[in-house]
């Protein structure tokens, strides 16, 4: 049996109010970007970036109070957030009963691993940023846009007149 590697420190974390504070023993053991239809409703984001730990190298410090668990009997999967601010603070699968994932955003220092795997990738939005060039936009201060692509028309072309022929 192989044996688990020692504990380099730890990773601290908190919900959006404070009330749930924990921590894992790092390096955690993954990190991925999970683009399922779950985590995207879940978080109300594009997709989730977990890190994956061990249970036993998973705690919470304060707030276990303050834990809400919802479990998805079709799924079998259960979700844990703060019952104060709807943070969602765990996500536990069948596949690794021994495991815990946690959202990367959730921690203040680094946890040992990037995100380098993406689940359901067939499942990304077609409105998801997937990394085009932004630029900054104009009077705003801190905001970018990603520029239309839109083709240019020759000069003095009608762009309607493509379907006057049929008429």
């Amino acid at each position: 049996m192989a044996k688990a590697a020692a504990a380099a420190g730890t990773a601290t974390g908190q919900c959006l109010c404070g009330k749930v504070t924990f921590e894992i023993d790092v390096p955690a053991r993954w990190a991925w970007h999970d683009h399922s239809a779950a985590s995207r409703r879940a978080h109300g984001a594009a997709y989730a970036t977990y890190v994956g730990s061990w249970k036993k190298r998973f705690r919470v410090t304060s707030g276990q109070t303050a834990l809400t668990r919802y479990e998805d009997k079709a799924t079998k999967t259960a979700r844990s957030f703060c019952s104060h601010c709807g943070t969602p603070i765990a996500y536990e699968r069948p596949r690794g009963p021994h495991m815990v994932n946690i959202p990367r955003a959730l921690f203040r220092e680094r946890t040992g691993r990037q995100p380098l795997y993406h689940i359901a990738i067939e499942e990304l939005q077609e409105w998801a940023y997937t990394g085009e060039p932004l630029v900054p936009l104009k009077g705003f201060p801190g905001v970018v846009w990603q520029r239309s692509k839109k083709k240019k028309r020759g000069g003095g072309e009608d762009p309607f007149e493509l379907g006057r022929d049929e008429m």
